[in-house]
């Protein structure tokens, strides 16, 4: 589950002033931890980092994101969080990490890992945190 996304991307600027970091909203935060508590598969609470260039992955980069406990690359993140906090409405990140910068054969394949993120999408939907997210949960 995504908490924070390190902004290295365009977009979430149209939403929100530049700052570091776009963050899930607070709300989400702490009800995805209590879905999950007692969660027995691999499931992981952290920071991406968003970057909608490649290119942008240099070495230095990544050291730096690594140096920040950054968990994994993807290009929404950021975006999506800050429309959520502009515009008042629940987004949830997941991410399945699936491979290593894509540097060996069938690096891209995730064997039965989707079944795991169904299972994920399946408990929050379940919970149907969206009719419980209210203004007041918007800081």
């Amino acid at each position: 589950i995504i908490e924070k996304a390190l902004r290295d991307e365009g977009t979430s600027y149209h939403y929100l002033p530049p700052a570091i970091y776009s963050e899930i909203n607070p709300f989400l935060d702490q009800e995805l931890k209590a879905i999950f508590e007692d969660y027995r598969s691999i499931l992981f609470f952290g920071s991406s980092w968003t970057t909608d260039g490649p290119f942008r992955e240099t070495e230095e980069a990544v050291r730096y994101a690594q140096s920040k406990g950054i968990l994994g690359v993807e290009m929404e993140a950021a975006a999506l969080y800050a429309f959520s906090k502009a515009r008042q409405k629940p987004v949830i990140c997941i991410a399945q990490i699936t491979n290593q910068m894509g540097q060996i054969e069938n690096d891209f394949e995730k064997d039965e890992g989707h079944l795991d993120g169904l299972e994920i999408i399946a408990l929050i939907a379940e919970k149907d945190l969206a009719t419980r997210f209210s203004d007041n949960s918007i800081k």
